[in-house]
């Protein structure tokens, strides 16, 4: 129209949103749960970057091809070796837990990405990764990295209690959800404390691991900890429900935010899906776990999710039932609207 704005085609790296995850050993039940969730409530195309050990790679492509078509038109999937640009391999490989560092050389990888969401493999979304992905628009200048705190309250948090290396703020990150700008961290000098002058992120990695790996418990996210104390500008912290943990209420509810507006990221970890210890975590990974793609989402999902949470207040995480089941059932809403159209005939009487 005259007068109108015309605005470039947007490049085809940044189409869809970029989902990262890594597998190794027996962990393929898990990243496929997940993916099966960001998939469910996704709007925009979704591209799927999974770095997977040779083993895991042919069962992992035959189940993500099982999906009815409906769904796997909605995203590319892009697999890739675990491989590690800079220091010793094995190493790397054995840090923390296995394989969990490949996160560290996404930057390095994937070159022709510019923006990326990763998570660990035991996240489940509760709501479409649009939402988290937006927070990329709230960047200031200098920030390329988005994580949530590791805990609210830093008196009973790890790493202001037991942390023997620096970390940021009061209570240190967790990185079990990382919004990552890839074009602004390849391209940044980065502060430290191994020489005065800046250094990429590439050649800061290994002697950043070498200096701190015999103070450091939780592998990359300790490193992830140090490079954000020295460079604290070029991270965006986000709210609590945007990285939902047992210690967010396994302790009493303390994440105001997931309160307010429920649970956006579900990560269980400590291992809570596969035990009975926080059965409240457990019961909504296996309901999206057992939910038949094509199934109503209220009848198939929402209701049995509901009857599970019944069994669950004897917990401390179970008797905050509204807080897992604010936003599910909010997306869900939104899910049905989009997909269902009701026509009414013109003699239809009501």
């Amino acid at each position: 129209k005259p007068g109108e704005q015309r605005h470039p085609k947007e490049p085809s790296s940044l189409q869809c949103m970029h989902l990262a995850v890594v597998a190794c050993g027996d962990r393929l039940e898990e990243p496929l749960i997940m993916l099966k969730s960001a998939v469910l409530f996704s709007n925009r195309r979704l591209c799927f970057h999974i770095f997977a050990e040779d083993s895991l790679r042919p069962e992992f492509e035959k189940k993500l091809k099982e999906w009815p078509s409906s769904y796997t038109k909605k995203f590319e999937s892009n697999f890739y070796p675990i491989t590690f640009s800079v220091g010793n391999a094995q190493e790397w490989k054995k840090l923390f837990k296995p394989c969990a560092a490949q996160r560290l050389f996404l930057p390095v990888i994937l070159k022709d990405v510019d923006s990326l969401l990763y998570v660990d493999t035991d996240v489940l979304f509760l709501r479409p990764i649009d939402d988290i992905w937006h927070l990329l628009r709230e960047f200031n200048s200098t920030q390329l990295a988005a994580m949530a705190p590791e805990h609210e309250i830093p008196k009973i948090g790890w790493y202001s209690r037991f942390a023997r290396h620096p970390f940021y703020g009061t209570a240190g990150l967790n990185s079990g959800v990382m919004l990552m700008n890839l074009t602004r961290i390849r391209s940044t000098q980065f502060k430290n404390s191994l020489i005065p002058s800046g250094l990429t992120w590439e050649e800061m990695l290994y002697p950043l691991y070498q200096k701190y790996k015999n103070y450091i418990t939780w592998g990359d996210q300790d490193l992830l900890n140090i490079i954000f104390y020295f460079n604290p500008e070029c991270l965006y912290v986000f709210p609590c429900q945007w990285n939902y943990r047992p210690d967010h209420c396994m302790y009493g509810s303390n994440c105001r935010g997931a309160e307010q507006e429920g649970v956006s990221i579900l990560h269980g970890n400590r291992g809570v899906y596969h035990d009975d210890k926080q059965p409240t975590f457990k019961a909504l990974y296996e309901v999206i776990r057992d939910f038949p793609f094509e199934d109503n989402l209220f009848q198939s999902l929402y209701y049995p999710l509901q009857s599970k949470f019944l069994d669950t207040v004897h917990t401390l995480c179970g008797r905050i039932p509204q807080v897992f089941l604010k936003q599910i059932e909010k997306t869900m809403k939104k899910v049905y609207e989009n997909r269902v159209i009701v026509y009414l005939g013109a003699n239809h009487r009501y």
